[in-house]
């Protein structure tokens, strides 16, 4: 909550308090403890501001039925020199309470003061969170569910930071394991068959075909020729995975930051295994009298920790899995580093990995429910009303990049974080280019850029934005005025909701309200031609819908133009 909604909250509450202390005494109620109750705002606001649930929730404890607890309430509570100035008892037993005129100029004293910093709070009480999200398989370029995964994972992590919480962005790099091996296998043969002919090298049946390795392979070959032709296999893989996967993950990156994602640290699974972690985990495993041998591999007893099979860790081979990396990744965060929950942000094909994970973490020690993952769902292309699958540039499946390509920045992380994760959701790329009101975005930044105009004209005029008097900002009375003045005050409620359910969605939902109410307010109100007094109440209100909607958007790192 904001400082004042907080402050109301509290004058509220401890008021209400006040009357049942007060009936108490006067023995109109019996002498009970006073259970907790909520005070919210009601789905409703022509029947209330806010309301209290005190009277519904107190019945057993007085022995008296809800509606007569909250006529006692209300006969003795006092709001003199509180946020409010009535109330009205509804239904059953809700108390429904009006703001006064005095919260809502300090809402919009509030927002000036704060300016960039509105909107945050300490609610995560600086708890260490690490959300880790993309990871994607270096060993090709990323597509459209990385896309997705990417803008929401960062845009949550801002809406954690923004909540109070000591927020770390990590990229998981899978650069061990079968795949690298692959990787390497590939790659080989697409290197000799430049030399030899793709007649008299066979393509590994499970390689990699995509145009990536191919290109890879030549870049290879242009700087060494063919010095690896007839070396060892296991020297030539080595050395191309050592040229390649560098180039991939490299990027990667520059993708990435194109997108506006930066990461707090790019981990490497090699890291696990060459610290001996790896090692170490299983070892925790096998102390704990959670494995056994079957085959020649090493299995956990996952199905002990409620999964539904057990699973293996050490394969025939002698090479751990993919799994027994994961969960010695998970103890290195939890564990090695401190983090004290941490939040995967994973593809929906990954729904059965998440037991068996959350199991894992219990299984060594540590707390499973710790370990929050986000799954998303599928990505939908469309143009023209029609499904997208290929790139116009390279025929292939679409990847970040060619989306890049098509679409603004600012475009690709708002419409991403326009639905829940879990929607699927259709990415049109007719509507993300489109520069009127139907795009959402723009119809954001161009309520922004609106305010802007408005000042400038004004300016032009030698009106000037200033500090208004507490008399000056109570003339904004019209209920577009109100309106919009209760919508702003509830930003910082939003960001925690958004931080508590994972769900950046809230706020772009959040913003894109802001910006309609703004622009019926405005066409409904003049600024301009006004009493003195009151156009300077409603330009320092328009100042603080500017301030709200650049928050918004510089926390999920979109631009805010001044003009369009």
């Amino acid at each position: 909550m904001s400082k004042i909604v907080l402050q109301a909250t509290d004058e509220l509450k401890s008021a209400i308090q006040r009357a049942i202390e007060k009936a108490q005494a006067g023995k109109s109620l019996p002498e009970a403890e006073m259970p907790p109750f909520t005070i919210e705002v009601p789905a409703d606001r022509a029947h209330g501001d806010w309301a209290t649930n005190a009277a519904m929730v107190s019945a057993k404890a007085f022995h008296l039925a809800p509606r007569k607890i909250a006529e006692i309430i209300t006969d003795n509570i006092v709001l003199e020199g509180t946020f409010f100035d009535r109330f009205e008892i509804a239904g059953p037993g809700f108390i429904n309470f009006f703001l006064n005129q005095n919260f809502y100029t300090q809402v919009l004293k509030d927002i000036t003061s704060s300016g960039g910093n509105y909107g945050r709070s300490d609610f995560g009480k600086k708890e260490k969170i690490m959300v880790e999200f993309v990871s994607a398989n270096p060993t090709g370029p990323m597509h459209m569910g990385n896309a997705r995964g990417g803008a929401l994972g960062d845009c949550l992590a801002s809406v954690l930071d923004a909540a109070g919480y000591d927020v770390w962005r990590e990229f998981y790099v899978n650069d061990a394991g079968n795949q690298i091996e692959k990787f390497g296998n590939s790659l080989s043969a697409r290197y000799l068959q430049i030399f030899k002919g793709e007649g008299a090298v066979e393509f590994p049946e499970d390689g990699y075909q995509g145009d990536d390795i191919k290109e890879r392979a030549s870049e290879f070959a242009a700087v060494y020729g063919d010095k690896y032709v007839n070396a060892e296999q296991k020297e030539r893989e080595k050395a191309l995975i050592d040229f390649a996967l560098p180039k991939n993950i490299d990027k990667m990156k520059s993708d990435l930051k194109k997108y506006g994602i930066e990461y707090d640290e790019w981990f490497l699974e090699s890291r696990l295994h060459n610290d001996g972690e790896l090692t170490e985990t299983i070892q925790i495993l096998k102390d704990k009298g959670l494995t056994y041998e079957k085959d020649g591999a090493v299995w956990y007893s996952a199905t002990k920790f409620g999964a539904e099979k057990d699973e293996v860790l050490v394969r025939q081979n002698g090479n751990p899995t993919y799994f027994t990396a994961d969960i010695a990744y998970h103890r290195n965060k939890f564990e090695k580093r401190g983090f004290s929950r941490c939040i995967d942000v994973w593809g929906a094909d990954h729904h059965g990995h998440v037991a068996r994970m959350k199991g894992a973490m219990d299984a060594i020690g540590l707390d499973g429910s710790k370990l929050d993952v986000v799954l998303i769902q599928l990505v939908r292309l469309v143009k023209a009303g029609e499904v997208v699958r290929m790139s116009k540039r390279t025929g292939k499946a679409i990847q970040l990049a060619d989306l890049l390509d098509e679409v603004p920045v600012d475009a690709a992380r708002f419409y991403f974080n326009m639905r829940e994760a879990t929607s699927q959701m259709d990415f049109d790329l007719d509507l993300a280019v489109q520069q009127d009101s139907q795009n959402p975005v723009y119809y954001v930044q161009y309520a922004h850029a609106r305010i802007c105009s408005i000042f400038k004209m004004l300016a032009s005029e030698g009106i000037h934005l200033r500090d208004c008097t507490d008399e000056e900002l109570a003339l904004l009375t019209a209920p577009e005025e109100i309106e919009l003045i209760r919508h702003l005050s509830a930003f910082t409620g939003e960001i925690v909701a958004a931080a508590q359910d994972y769900d950046p969605a809230r706020i772009t939902r959040y913003v894109i309200t802001l910006a309609t109410l703004f622009h019926k307010f405005y066409n409904t109100c003049r600024v301009k031609g006004e009493n003195e007094s009151l156009a300077a109440a409603r330009l320092y209100l328009c100042n603080t819908v500017s301030i709200v909607i650049c928050n918004v958007l510089s926390m999920f790192k979109i631009s805010a133009p001044e003009s369009m």
